[in-house]
């Protein structure tokens, strides 16, 4: 959602502004254009050069070039951008704004900013917690300023507490966010993500080499559109990150399989994307088993199965999205098993195909509907593959 956005990055005089750093990496990885404005103190805790070179752009400091008299235009930056972040934002800078005093160029460029302004504080906590702060804030909030809550944790003082500029990672979605439409607001979705582990003793399991990702990124996804997701995920290191998304963690497929179908009923719809084991041990045993000279012949019994299970209760008015990852016979393997589990189309994935599948950042699918309907997709992020999926799944909601 960032690409070809025209972000302005306000960098002001904090420890926090190495950060800032890796905040322009990562939007003009999602291929966002970023102009830096920066305050005179901030230039002693990170270079100019340093944030020129990871944006492309010139930074902006003074009012104009001393050397040959170039006018740096707030009122032209003001009107060039779509959104303009401060991060971080001194105590200092934040009662300026507040106060409308307009005495360097990050300020009086936010007087002229025409688009969105995001806040993302950073100073110690004392500070933080002053009731001048939280007036001042206050005041922002009431003038249509977006701010981005610090976190806690431990500050530059060595004190712990509430104060931390926000991570990078977290303000990219912020603004990825806020630039999704809204699609699914008011929606309530159940996604299902990871694999499942089939205890064999206390050490061992049956299991697979799902990571999750594709699940995450699609909880991620309907969560930005404005959906309520409920995200049952098996064991994965993968964190939820959007504050819409409650995560509930399992381990067994018989877990899976209790909470989802508890859950389905209450739902717009739902996305199956976890690799759950198909089969799960007759016995399971309370101690290590220990190594024999004979062979270890363990009985599986199936697990019992999710999606046809969601299948016999779906309402017409719900939707119901399954995965199929097949190594032959891609396409009738997978529209034969959407139509025995009753899915409204089933995303494709095929072991054939290079960097694609368990593992990976990338994923090559094709997505087929009940009408027989197929779509083919390019190899992409998983992310950007997860919007692909949500938008289609808006086709079927409106």
């Amino acid at each position: 959602m960032l690409k070809g956005k025209k972000i302005i990055l306000g960098v002001t005089g904090s420890i926090a502004a190495y950060k800032s750093a890796q905040l322009i990496r990562l939007l003009v990885k999602e291929g966002a254009e970023v102009k830096v404005v920066m305050t005179a103190l901030a230039k002693e805790f990170i270079t100019p050069l340093t944030l020129a070179t990871l944006s492309k752009n010139p930074v902006y400091i003074d009012f104009f070039n001393p050397e040959n008299g170039d006018w740096n235009s707030h009122v032209s930056l003001g009107m060039w951008a779509d959104v303009y972040i401060i991060a971080p934002a001194t105590a200092n800078t934040i009662a300026k704004m507040a106060g409308g005093i307009a005495d360097n160029l990050l300020l009086t460029t936010y007087l002229s900013a025409k688009c969105p302004v995001i806040v993302a504080p950073a100073m110690d906590l004392d500070m933080f917690a002053h009731p001048t702060m939280h007036r001042n804030l206050e005041i922002l909030k009431s003038n249509g300023n977006l701010i981005i809550e610090p976190s806690t944790g431990e500050l530059a003082s060595g004190l712990e507490g509430k104060g931390r500029m926000e991570e990078p990672e977290s303000i990219v979605m912020y603004l990825e966010d806020l630039f999704t439409p809204k699609t699914m607001l008011g929606k309530n979705v159940l996604i299902s993500a990871g694999p499942t582990y089939e205890r064999i003793d206390p050490v061992r399991f049956v299991g697979n080499y799902s990571t999750g990702k594709m699940g995450f990124a699609l909880a991620e996804s309907c969560a930005m559109q404005g959906a309520n997701v409920t995200l049952v995920s098996g064991p994965v290191s993968i964190r939820a990150k959007h504050k819409n998304i409650n995560r509930i963690n399992v381990e067994s497929a018989e877990e899976m399989y209790k909470i989802v179908t508890a859950k389905f009923k209450e739902m717009d719809g739902a996305i199956l994307c976890a690799a759950v084991a198909d089969f799960t041990p007759v016995t399971t045993v309370d101690n290590k088993l220990k190594r024999e000279k004979e062979n270890l012949v363990i009985e599986l019994k199936p697990t019992r199965d999710i999606a046809a299970a969601l299948g016999d209760i779906k309402k017409s008015e719900q939707f119901l999205v399954g995965f199929a990852l097949e190594t032959e016979n891609e396409e009738l393997n997978a529209t034969k098993k959407m139509e025995r589990k009753n899915f409204d189309f089933i995303v494709l994935n095929s072991l054939r195909d290079p960097e694609s599948g368990f593992g990976y950042d990338t994923n090559k699918i094709t997505i087929i509907h009940r009408s027989r309907l197929k779509k083919v997709y390019e190899l992409k992020n998983k992310k950007v593959v997860a919007s692909d999926i949500v938008n289609e799944i808006n086709t079927l909601i409106f």
